[in-house]
């Protein structure tokens, strides 16, 4: 009985062992990720647990997949090896070229730059040095140095080639730098770099370095680089000359001196001048003063001298020798060569009938003499200086002489320089009709202006009527000189009308003339409303708006002083109460502008524009006529003034502009006195 339950009980164990074993092998090989995926999970509960539980500590953090940054360069390189442009997408070096020129031709210069630097670089094309060529001298055209000067780097980087092509660019860029210092300091290094190459330049590159030179100041180094010129044996020609004539003008003490020598060194070589020599040597009289009078009366003497047909060393030996020698003079030897006495007469009788030619100076034909002796220390004004040229007449006869005709730019130049008066004005029209020029609005502007700054105002607005004869439309110039004779309010609001009706926009130029005028009066009232326009119309202020209201300021707190030292001055009150009130409102003005506790250093900081930010941006389309000096020339209407009644201008009212004239402006009455 015991061994039967026995036998029971080990057969009962063994079915128990084997079927333990058998579903343990079954879920092993059957569904083996059941048991994985169940041992995972347990293994993530208890790594989470883990990473929460206070009773834990230092345990590895759970495995989070992190986002992947892509870096930039990675990003650009497969772009660059995947996105590989077609040939037909490319195009060709003269296509991009021409490109480039369409963008310049109209003045789009970010346009144009972004030919070579975006999409030549996008394409994949490497550009030549005629592409930098012609991109280095669009930017000199409008005086971008430092960005022409950076091309140049970059082209030199390329290893491409460096013509004289180039560095006229180069040069032409520093002559139209607004920054005059920085432009003459990168002229000078671009000197040395053609030293150092030992590049022998041309005459195209010869005359932008003098341009450079002569525009930045430097007419030392220009008039050295002539001499260069010259020992090179290099043509010194019209356009060197002239070149020479704009260096002149940048110097506003010596610059007519320098003129006149430069005019006579260009007789004595025969080259003959144009019409733009002529038209910068007016330039010259209107900006430029005599300088020290003892040495201009050395260069008259010298021009004088110069101009009489004989040898250098005759002309010195007679010069030293005193007139009752020439006798003695006639025997004697110089150099190993005799002086015939009948030249020397000669030489004194044609000085000496020059001396006492009667009529006005000549110091501008070949042939110059005094005419009636001027005292030179009298000689201030433009005017006066034309004067010594012969005046306007004798311009134009020598500009007949050398076969040059003058255009109405030339005539817009001596309108500049003529005496400001009606005759004067009245035969400068006339010379116009004769030569059957036609006129612009620019000569009808300079009209206005000169009869503006004599204070002769009514006679200003006459001119439109002249403008309206000769088929002509004002321009926006044409009210900027207009406001400038605006004395009172009313006249102001009549203006702002007419210009409202033709559809033009008040600019702040406008606004900063008529600015001028209230302040010029005290006009507090006035100021405030030209103060409000500008609120209204979200214009800018200028350099010169804000200088005006500086001044405007200084000259209001010295009155207010003097009126507090003197309480019961007459008119002190009304004073007080409109000075007060002015103050008011350029307080709440200046804090619109943002400007409110600025010195004017720091106000002229915000207002002031950098000239090369216009270049950072793409120009908006329909601005090209507007921002292109050449297109905009070529656009500008040109009419005769063949229906303009020059008669109707009356000589009788010159006496009375004058004398009024002599009211207010005390100096300006001064004329030049001839001694005869």
């Amino acid at each position: 009985m015991l061994n039967a339950l026995r036998r029971q009980c080990w057969t009962q164990f063994r079915t128990r062992i084997f079927q333990q074993s058998y579903f343990i092998a079954r879920g092993l090989g059957g569904s083996p990720s059941v048991c994985v995926k169940k041992a995972h999970r347990t293994d993530e509960f208890t790594h989470l647990e883990a990473v929460h539980s206070p009773d834990q500590f230092g345990t590895l953090s759970p495995q989070v997949d992190e986002p992947e940054i892509a870096d930039e360069g990675d990003l650009r390189e497969e772009d660059f090896l995947q996105n590989i442009p077609s040939q037909g997408q490319k195009l060709s070096v003269r296509q991009y070229a021409d490109t480039i020129k369409e963008h310049l031709k109209n003045n789009r210069i970010r346009e144009a730059l972004d030919v070579v630097e975006v999409r030549m670089k996008q394409d994949r094309v490497k550009p030549v040095n005629y592409h930098f060529n012609l991109l280095i001298g669009g930017c000199a055209r409008v005086g971008y140095s430092k960005k022409a000067f950076q091309l140049y780097n970059k082209m030199k980087q390329h290893g491409l080639k460096v013509t004289g092509g180039t560095y006229t660019s180069l040069f032409n860029a520093c002559a139209t730098s607004p920054f005059l210092a920085d432009g003459l300091k990168r002229a000078n290094h671009l000197r040395e770099i053609m030293i150092e190459k030992g590049y022998e330049p041309n005459e195209t590159n010869y005359n932008a370095m003098i341009k450079a030179y002569g525009r930045c100041g430097d007419l030392k180094t220009a008039f050295q680089l002539v001499d260069e010129m010259v020992e090179r044996r290099l043509n010194v020609g019209t356009d060197t000359f002239n070149f020479l004539l704009q260096a002149c003008i940048t110097d506003r003490e010596y610059g007519f001196r320098h003129a006149l020598l430069v005019w006579h060194r260009m007789y004595h070589m025969n080259v003959s001048p144009d019409r733009y020599s002529f038209n910068l040597l007016l330039r010259c009289v209107r900006d430029c003063q005599l300088g020290e009078l003892e040495t201009m009366e050395q260069v008259i003497e010298q021009i004088l001298s110069q101009s009489i047909v004989r040898p250098q060393h005759q002309l010195a030996t007679v010069e030293a020798k005193p007139a009752t020698d020439n006798a003695l003079v006639a025997n004697e030897q110089s150099d190993g060569q005799s002086i015939p006495s009948l030249e020397i007469i000669n030489v004194y009788s044609e000085l000496t009938e020059r001396l006492n030619h009667e009529g006005v100076p000549d110091l501008l034909s070949p042939k110059p003499h005094l005419g009636s002796l001027i005292k030179l220390g009298e000689v201030r004004k433009a005017e006066d200086r034309l004067l010594l040229l012969g005046g306007s007449s004798n311009v134009l006869a020598e500009m007949k002489r050398c076969s040059v005709e003058p255009d109405i730019r030339t005539m817009t130049e001596l309108l500049d320089v003529i005496p400001p008066t009606y005759a004067a004005e009245k035969q400068l029209l006339t010379s116009i009709k004769q030569l059957k020029l036609g006129c612009d609005i620019d000569f009808f502007n300079i009209l206005i202006k000169k009869r503006s700054m004599r204070f002769d105002y009514e006679g200003a607005k006459d001119v439109l009527y002249m403008i309206e004869a000769a088929n002509l439309e004002p321009d926006i110039v044409t009210y900027g000189v207009l406001a400038l004779g605006c004395q009172t309010q009313e006249e102001a609001r009549s203006l702002l009308k007419m210009m409202n009706q033709v559809d033009v926009r008040i600019n702040i130029q406008i606004l900063g003339a008529m600015l001028r005028q209230g302040c010029a009066r005290h006009n507090f009232r006035y100021v405030t409303e030209v103060l409000n326009i500008v609120k209204r119309e979200r214009l800018k202020p200028n350099e010169s708006f804000l200088r005006h209201l500086e001044e405007f300021g200084k000259v209001c707190e010295k009155r207010d002083r003097d009126y507090d030292a003197k309480p019961r001055q007459k008119g002190r009150d009304e004073f007080k109460m409109e000075y007060n009130r002015y103050r008011m409102h350029l307080d709440a003005w200046r804090e619109h502008m943002g400007l409110q506790g600025l010195a004017l250093d720091q106000a002229l900081g915000i207002v002031r524009e950098h000239p090369w930010e216009q270049f950072k941006q793409p120009q908006p389309d329909g601005f090209e006529a507007v921002k292109n000096p050449k297109l905009r020339h070529k656009r500008k209407k040109h009419h005769s003034i063949r229906k303009v009644d020059v008669d109707a201008i009356g000589d009788d009212d010159d006496r009375d502009v004058r004398d009024e004239v002599h009211k207010k402006v005390s100096d300006q009455t001064a004329e030049v006195r001839l001694v005869h």
